[in-house]
């Protein structure tokens, strides 16, 4: 127990929780993660009138549905609009640009985009900026942005489109138009557009799970997810992203982010950015 600690914190409980972590989510929690997972979970404890982290661990165990508030606790969800700008540029480029052109020979064609790991929506509403401000008439075509994350906080958060003035900063004037006022009720926060809402489906998911899709998908993005997993996890991760890509389909990963080895199906083209060879 640390001093001055409000709760009961043992090697073994920390032991156990990383355990549970690795097993269920694939969050590898190292020893430097040791006060973080106490001081995220300290508000479980409260909020579920324990008094020890002993104690935890055994209601951890023993009721299925404390996984959800617990994975919700330990996860970290940083993220903004346009975040990683130089991705967003290549999705414009490589992607919306080239679907457009063929969109103006051909109705019926078919768009995919995965954001694995949305957090609190600004990247997969990013997503659908760029490919609404190129793809004029996307209700003609078969366009739609899958948008999962394993924590249920902040998927309600991103499902609602609902962000402070401030968080639109840094997003660039001509996307501008995609952001209101929320009304009197909702003094110095924006909403998201309704044409950008349109275009996203947000599902609860947990990526070393089943995927319950077959895809193939033009582009996926998981950036800043795979930190939190350690080599063996990472590796299989990349390999079902690469399956589930069409041939010349795009792999957007963090910056701080890199692929272990070369993987026989993806090509580097820039910056964190692979691509599936066909």
């Amino acid at each position: 127990m640390g001093v001055g600690r409000e709760f009961s914190f043992t090697d073994a409980d920390f032991r156990n929780l990383a355990r549970f972590a690795y097993e269920h989510a694939g969050i590898a929690l190292g020893e430097s993660k040791r006060n973080l997972v106490y001081s995220r979970l300290s508000r479980r404890l409260r909020t579920l009138g324990l008094t020890s982290f002993r104690d935890y661990c055994e209601y951890l165990a023993a009721t299925p549905s404390e996984l959800e508030g617990f994975i919700n606790a330990i996860s970290t969800n940083l993220t903004k609009f346009f975040r990683e700008a130089h991705h967003f540029e290549h999705l414009r480029d490589h992607v919306a640009v080239p679907f457009a052109q063929a969109a103006l020979r051909t109705k019926g064609l078919r768009l995919r985009v995965w954001s694995a790991g949305c957090s609190t929506g600004e990247e997969p509403y990013t997503i659908a900026a760029v490919l609404r401000r190129e793809i004029r008439n996307p209700a003609q075509h078969d366009v739609k942005i899958l948008a999962t994350d394993i924590d249920t906080e902040v998927l309600s958060k991103a499902a609602a489109g609902i962000y402070s003035l401030d968080a639109i900063d840094e997003v660039p004037k001509s996307y501008r138009e995609f952001f209101r006022a929320a009304g009197a009720r909702q003094p110095n926060m924006v909403s998201v557009a309704a044409e950008l809402r349109a275009l996203i489906t947000f599902r609860q998911l947990n990526l070393i799970g089943t995927w319950p899709f077959r895809g193939p998908f033009d582009a996926v993005f998981c950036r800043n997810v795979m930190i939190y997993f350690d080599n063996i996890t990472k590796t299989s991760l990349v390999e079902r992203f690469t399956q589930i890509l069409k041939p010349g389909g795009w792999l957007y990963i963090g910056h701080s982010e890199s692929l272990l080895g070369v993987h026989p199906g993806l090509r580097l083209v820039g910056r964190t950015v692979y691509q599936r060879l066909p």
